[in-house]
Formats: structure tokens, C-alpha cells, sequence
């Protein structure tokens, strides 16, 4: 196997693939002086050192005897709020599981050019990976492994779909057009994939409370979803920590990864991962209100304007009403004509008419003259919005519930498609005016605050204080370390999830944060934790459909097919299963798989795997 990359998704790529499958890795980096970006320990150490100390400091002066109290302190037993660590993986992180060693070989290189692929061994390698942060990058060193070896497996981190579906096909065609083979062959398959895309739903799912875990199929609709308490749904994916559990306090304080029956029938009072529904993939999930080109109608005006308006057309029936009561013989459609010729100011003067309905026509002239400056306002608003429909919106007043993002980078701009399609509101902050992500925000028509995060009074623009969920995910370190500390200083019970470069320190910001506030619920997410396995899935063949964080643990979901894999072919679903590994969940476009069916061998099915699980499978 070859990997070239410059970040920590190409280490992280590498260990997994040779301390979880055993492969033979030769990875290619670029030399030390032009990494994309050095671990966050040594590169921003004495930058970060002053708002760590916040933390740490936070946790002495809250320190106490009962769990959660100290550094190595386990998961709180509150509900409240959720502090997340996200981290993109540093040169040095390991597999997780593995031997956590490096590749077999590293070769540094400025340039992918020929000869050094040549140098890698892609001749005679059986995949190689393209996992640059640039896409035009590994779209170059593709077309060029492609002319060296037809046969050759290909899996690139590509950021824009459209652009990888094109790439995918081109590269497909070529090789089996240098192979001489029609359909292109399976060892010459091509595959693009995207970190962003694999990480995004997690992200989302870790900072709403409930969020389903969806994991698609061609035919197929998986849905998981987090309980209070095992033994209900379909099946258990997993059984997540005891409340107050110590991470470093053994196994039994631990995640457990698909357990047997007796494992969740012991396992009272510890929330569990259930698979709640197998569905036909028929359509996509709703989609977020407001995606087309002309906006709503109830957001042409402003809510106080539409309050205006009723109360005028309230104020008319009323004359109208009142018209029809006090003139006998008079119809009542016409009545309501009266009101609105006197209401326009139109000629027909109630002369020799009772008192009452002099009167009424003096009010509804009155009310002609306040209505004029109501329809003027509405004009002007209606050709405002049409006018800004293509700008940035501002958080509307009153405004609160909502998910505050911060970035709209690649990892951003994914979180934010994938919280609109849950048709959660969301407000982003963003310091670039030329960001990537802008776009899709004025699409979506989502609020936006431009300005630099850790300037006062910007979160305070996006109502960080009747917030729900923050969501840091800049690829600046400090920032997302700086914007949570702020909010937890402003909501203490806030929901976040922070992204941060490098494991270790993400680990220890994540078991600080848990120190200071004891109370909460804390997670750690890791961008490349999530999306290593899917690319080390396609390198080997496998297609790996989709990835689920439980805590620091990643569950896989991948298509098998039954053939040559004696673990599984001629045993029923039920008998399939191996506690701790793999549990095959259905059966490629069935929704009902009955525990007794026999897996014969031109089946294929769709399993929830460990990494370890995954391997053993080959």
C-alpha cells in the first residue's frame, strides 16, 4: 500500500492500515519544513498556553472529591452540557488499537511527480491513496499512477462531488481500456472519497441531543439512534460508559462495541446505541425550508409588519361588520364595498345619512390614512429582501434554540448542509469575507456574522447566550479553544464540540474541560478517526458505507459480500454474529432480514464492524 499526503489523515491512513490490517505501507510526505501543518503541541504551544491555563486554573478552583474532579476523571452524570474535542490527527497519532507504529517506509517528497511514485512502488503496489488537502493535487498524481499501473487500486480525498463523480468515471475507463478489460475490473476500481463528508454527520449528531445516525445504501436506509437504555429497537450497536465511569478505569468502564444478548441484559442503567429502523432508501431526508432561489413569502416582511397588516384587515371587517348593523336593508357584501370606498376615499359623501354611519365613514377614512404608510412599508420591504436575497442575513431578533457554527471551511460547510437537512437552525461565524462555506450559508439562507471569533461582541452578534450548541470547527486551534472558554464562561451548561489538531493535546483539553465542569457530559471527536477507516476500507477493496463515533470508538458500517468469507457464507444471520466484531444488520435491498435466513453465497450484506472486526472479515 502506498499513501501520499500532507496532513494527519495520511499518518493516520498509514498506522491503520498496518497496525489494524497488517499491510505493508510506504508513506510519502512532504519534506519536515513544508508539512501543511505541524502538530498543534509544538506549533502553537506558547500561543495556546495562556487559555489552556484559563482551563486548568477553572478546574483547581472547582476541584472537589466527587467524580469528574481531576484530570483523568471519567463521564458526568449530568445531562447537561456536552464539551467535544475534535481532532484532524497529528503526524505522530496513531491507529488506535493498533501497534501504533509508523508506515513501513517513509519517503519525503516536494512534488508527486513520476519518479517518485515511481520510487514508492507504485508499479507493484495493489492501492495507492491520494489524501492531499488539494484536489487538483491529487487529481495530477492520479492521472499519472494510473498511466504507471492500470491495475492499481485508487482512493482520492477529493472535496468537490461533482468534480470526484467525473474523476471517478474518467479513471475507471482508462484503466480498463489499458487493461483491456470492458468493465474496468475490480482491483483497477477507483474511489473518492471526503473527510469532510465522512465527518460532518457526526459532528451534527454529537451537538444535537437525539440525532439520528443515518448510514445509506444503494437500496437501503439504516437508522440508529441513542437511547437511555438498551434492549430496544431492532438490535444494540453498542453500550456507551456507565454514568461517572473513569476512562482510565478499566474495560468495564468503557464503550463495548456490538454486544451479545447477555452483555445488554446486564447492562441496567447505561445508554445504549440501538439500530432503530431498516428502511427503503427512497429520497433523500427532508431538506432544509428556503433552498430555492426565491425566498418565502412570510420572509418577505418582518413579523412586526405582518402583525400590522392583520390588525388593519381586522380594523376593515370591523367597520364593515358595524356598517351592515347599524344600516337596515343593507346587504352585507355591500356594506364591506361602503367601508372600502370610504376607506380609499372615494367620493360618495354620507350626506343625509343617520349619525352613525356619518361616523363610521370618519373612521374609515382614518383608517385609509394609517394603512397608507403600512402598504408603503411593505413595498419597501418586500423590494428590500428581493435586494439582499443574494447577501449574507443577520441573526433575526428573538432568535434563540439554535446551533452556532464556527468556520465554514470544508469540515464547516458539511456540518452545515447536514444540520439544515435535520432543519435545525443555525447561526455561523466566520472571519474570512471569501470563505468557501459562504455560499452555501446565502443558499441556505442561514444567518451569518462576519468577524474574528475571539473580537468582543461576536458570538454575543450570533446569541451565543440563548444558544443550544456551539460548534468550533476553524482550523485554528486557539480560536476554537478561545471561542469555548468564552461560551462556557457565558453559558456554563452550553452544549459544544471542539475541534482541535493534535491528539494529545485534544485529549487533554478534553479530560481539563471535564475536570472544570464535573456536571457534564463529554465527548471527543476526531476528524481523521472517523474518516481513516472508510479510506483504508476502499483501499482494500472494502465500501465502507459509513461511520458512527460511540464516545472515542468508531463503529463501521460496510457491504460484504457473502462469497469466500467462511465466517459468514452458509451460517443464518443469527449465528453470523460475533460479539465485539461484526453483526450483520441486512441484506443488500431487503428491509426485513429474519434472524434464521441462510447467508448463501451470492448474498450481500450489509454488517456494523470494529476496525478489528473489519479486518478479520478479509
Amino acid at each position: 500500500m502506498v499513501v501520499c499526503g500532507d496532513d494527519g489523515l495520511a499518518h493516520r491512513l498509514a498506522a491503520e492500515l498496518r497496525g489494524v490490517y497488517g499491510e505493508q505501507v510506504t508513506l510519502v510526505v512532504p519534506p519536515n519544513g513544508r508539512t501543511a501543518r505541524p502538530p498543534v503541541v509544538g506549533r502553537a504551544r506558547s500561543a495556546s498556553a495562556a487559555l489552556f491555563d484559563r482551563v486548568v486554573n477553572a478546574a483547581v478552583g472547582r476541584g472537589g472529591n466527587g467524580p469528574g474532579s481531576g484530570p483523568g476523571s471519567g463521564s458526568g452524570s449530568g445531562s447537561g452540557s456536552t464539551a467535544t474535542a475534535t481532532s484532524t490527527g497529528g503526524a505522530g497519532s496513531t491507529a488506535g488499537g493498533g501497534n501504533g507504529g509508523e508506515a513501513e517506509g517513509v519517503l519525503e517528497a516536494a512534488e508527486i511527480t513520476e519518479s517518485v511514485l515511481a520510487r514508492a512502488g507504485v508499479e507493484r503496489a495493489a492501492a495507492l491513496a491520494l489524501v492531499f488537502d488539494d484536489d487538483e493535487t491529487n487529481i495530477r498524481a492520479a492521472l499519472t499512477a494510473r498511466r504507471l499501473n492500470p491495475r492499481l487500486r485508487l482512493v482520492l480525498r477529493l472535496y468537490n462531488r461533482r468534480l470526484g463523480q467525473h474523476i471517478e468515471e474518467l479513471l475507471d475507463q482508462a484503466a480498463a481500456l489499458a487493461t483491456g478489460d470492458g468493465e474496468g475490473g475490480t482491483d483497477a476500481s477507483t474511489t473518492v472519497l471526503s473527510d469532510a463528508d465522512t465527518a460532518a454527520p457526526a459532528l451534527a449528531a454529537t451537538a444535537v441531543a437525539g440525532t439520528s445516525k443515518v448510514v445509506q445504501t444503494e437500496g437501503l436506509l439504516l437508522r440508529a439512534v441513542e437511547r437511555p437504555s438498551a434492549g430496544t429497537g431492532l438490535c444494540t450497536l453498542a453500550l456507551l460508559s456507565p454514568p461517572g465511569a473513569d476512562p482510565e478505569g478499566g474495560a468495564d468502564q468503557e464503550p463495548r462495541l456490538l454486544p451479545d444478548d447477555d452483555e445488554v441484559g446486564q447492562a441496567a442503567g447505561r445508554a445504549a446505541v440501538v439500530l432503530e429502523q431498516v428502511s427503503s432508501a427512497g429520497g433523500r431526508e427532508s431538506a432544509a425550508p428556503g433552498r430555492g432561489g426565491v425566498p418565502p413569502l412570510a420572509s418577505l416582511f418582518s413579523r412586526r409588519l405582518r402583525w400590522s397588516l392583520a390588525g388593519m384587515v381586522a380594523c376593515v371587517l370591523a367597520l364593515a361588520v358595524a356598517l351592515w348593523v347599524v344600516t337596515p336593508g343593507i346587504h352585507p357584501l355591500r356594506a364591506f364595498y361602503y367601508t372600502l370606498l370610504d376607506l380609499f376615499a372615494i367620493d360618495n359623501p354620507a350626506l343625509g345619512a343617520p349619525l352613525a354611519r356619518q361616523i363610521l365613514q370618519l373612521l374609515s377614512g382614518l383608517v385609509g390614512l394609517l394603512l397608507l404608510p403600512v402598504l408603503l412599508a411593505a413595498v419597501l420591504e418586500a423590494l428590500g429582501t428581493f435586494r439582499t436575497a443574494s447577501a449574507l442575513r443577520k441573526p433575526p431578533r428573538g432568535l434563540g434554540g439554535h446551533v452556532v457554527l464556527l468556520g465554514l471551511g470544508k469540515i464547516g460547510t458539511r456540518v452545515l448542509i447536514r444540520l439544515r437537512e435535520l432543519n435545525i437552525p443555525v447561526v455561523c461565524v466566520e472571519s474570512d469575507p471569501d470563505a468557501r462555506g459562504l455560499a452555501t450559508a446565502r443558499r441556505l439562507r442561514v444567518p451569518v456574522v462576519l468577524g474574528d471569533v475571539t473580537q468582543e461582541g461576536v458570538l454575543e452578534s450570533a446569541k451565543i447566550h440563548r444558544a443550544y450548541a456551539l460548534l468550533a470547527v476553524t482550523s485554528a486551534d486557539t480560536t476554537n479553544l478561545e471561542a469555548v472558554l468564552y461560551a462556557r464562561s457565558v453559558r456554563p451548561d452550553l452544549r459544544v464540540v471542539l475541534r482541535l489538531y493534535d491528539d494529545d493535546f485534544a485529549t487533554a483539553v478534553y479530560r481539563t474541560l471535564r475536570a472544570a465542569y464535573p456536571h457534564a457530559l463529554t465527548r471527543s471527536r476526531s476528524v481523521t478517526h472517523l474518516a481513516a477507516p472508510a479510506f483504508a476500507g476502499a483501499m482494500l477493496g472494502r465500501q465502507v458505507l459509513g461511520a458512527i463515533a460511540v464516545e472515542r470508538r468508531v463503529l463501521l458500517f460496510a457491504a460484504v459480500d457473502v462469497a469466500g468469507h467462511p465466517q459468514l457464507e452458509g451460517r443464518t444471520v443469527r449465528d453470523a454474529f460475533r460479539a465485539g466484531s461484526w453483526r450483520v444488520l441486512a441484506l443488500e435491498g431487503r428491509t426485513d432480514t429474519a434472524p434464521g435466513h441462510v447467508l448463501d453465497k451470492g448474498d450481500r450484506v450489509v454488517v456494523a464492524a470494529t476496525r478489528r472486526g473489519l479486518a478479520e472479515l478479509r
